[in-house]
């Protein structure tokens, strides 16, 4: 049994002199008590829920894309210690031996444990995306949406949750989102579609975007485009890489309220995250990663991210200006109702 007595995160507020008591990995009691009693751990830092990243592809030199055992420890406890609880495993646009390697692998290891975040879930992040905005993944592994391929990859693990990337435009999306929907979360991203179209992905079924304002169409006065689309939903969510590279912090303060309560920060952190500036890979691609934190391809392109959960909590209240009380839910409450 392990007891905490300090500042909290309480019920959307933050609360003096609370004491948690954890049992077993699990918040057994949660009350205030005026004075820390002598076997309590006493903490200056705010006591906070797990954050949860539902976008995450590596770190501390390991991919989920490697397809092995050791990738998906390196990287789940990596992120473990920088704050992060829970997490999606994150693969990218790739041969389908490829992609069904590293959902064999990541379903076989799907466990929690005090040192790792737990893996529970899966986001395919593509290849039904298109090659106009797939960023710094593989256009030649773009491809139509194939239900049978999903359908097999789901067996590969029924017991984690599923989240798919895909652009509405492609050949057969709306038909896989039909098939599929109430298994998996189908999210917009990596899209060249235009407004009418990311409507209508929502009312095939998708509810959520893929690292909004990134990869897809902007918003323009006369074309509100995806972004568009989504600051407009009235139950889509939306992800936020808050390493103020990706995204102005100003533009971060304008999503988050834009869409209250449906704001999930990611970091579609990469294998470079805690690792030193150098020259790294992802998938068949070659990135670098200079003093600034930037991952990027030879011709500028930005490839993934370097940032932590605990950082992006940071970056949102110090960057973007937003109460902390606002902010600690999109790391936490939002992605675990997603």
């Amino acid at each position: 049994m392990t007891r905490l007595w300090g500042r909290a995160f309480i019920g959307g507020s933050i609360r003096e002199r609370m004491l948690i008591t954890i049992e077993e990995g699990q918040i057994g009691e949660i009350r205030e008590v005026a004075q820390a009693p002598s076997d309590a751990a006493v903490t200056h830092d705010l006591i906070a829920p797990g954050f949860i990243d539902i976008h995450v592809h590596g770190g501390d030199g390991a991919d989920f894309m490697d397809g092995a055992e050791e990738a998906v420890a390196r990287v789940s406890s990596f992120h473990a210690r920088n704050g992060t609880t829970a997490l999606a495993a994150t693969t990218l646009s790739a041969s389908r031996s490829d992609i069904r390697q590293a959902v064999t692998t990541i379903s076989r290891v799907s466990h929690s444990s005090r040192q790792a975040a737990e893996v529970c879930a899966i986001h395919l992040e593509g290849p039904y995306i298109s090659a106009k905005r797939a960023g710094a993944q593989s256009t030649e592994s773009v491809r139509p949406a194939d239900i049978h391929e999903i359908g097999n990859l789901l067996n590969e693990a029924p017991h984690l949750r599923w989240i798919i990337t895909v652009a509405p435009e492609i050949e057969g999306v709306r038909a896989l989102i039909e098939h599929f929907r109430g298994r998996m979360i189908f999210s917009i991203g990596h899209t060249a579609a235009d407004y009418g179209e990311a409507v209508a992905a929502l009312e095939w079924g998708a509810t959520h975007f893929t690292h909004l304002f990134n990869a897809m169409t902007g918003m323009h006065h006369r074309e509100p485009g995806v972004v568009g689309a989504a600051l407009v939903s009235t139950a889509a969510t939306a992800e936020l890489i808050a390493d103020g590279i990706h995204v102005h912090p100003a533009v971060l303060r304008v999503a988050t309220l834009a869409m209250p309560n449906r704001i999930a920060l990611v970091t579609d952190a990469v294998r470079a995250a805690g690792m030193p500036e150098g020259n790294y890979k992802l998938y068949d691609h070659q990135f670098s990663v200079t003093e600034s934190g930037a991952a990027r391809l030879g011709d500028g392109t930005l490839a993934g991210s370097t940032l932590t959960m605990q950082r992006a909590v940071q970056n949102m209240v110090e960057l973007a200006g937003l109460p902390v009380e606002m902010v600690i839910p999109m790391a936490s409450e939002v992605p675990a109702r997603i």
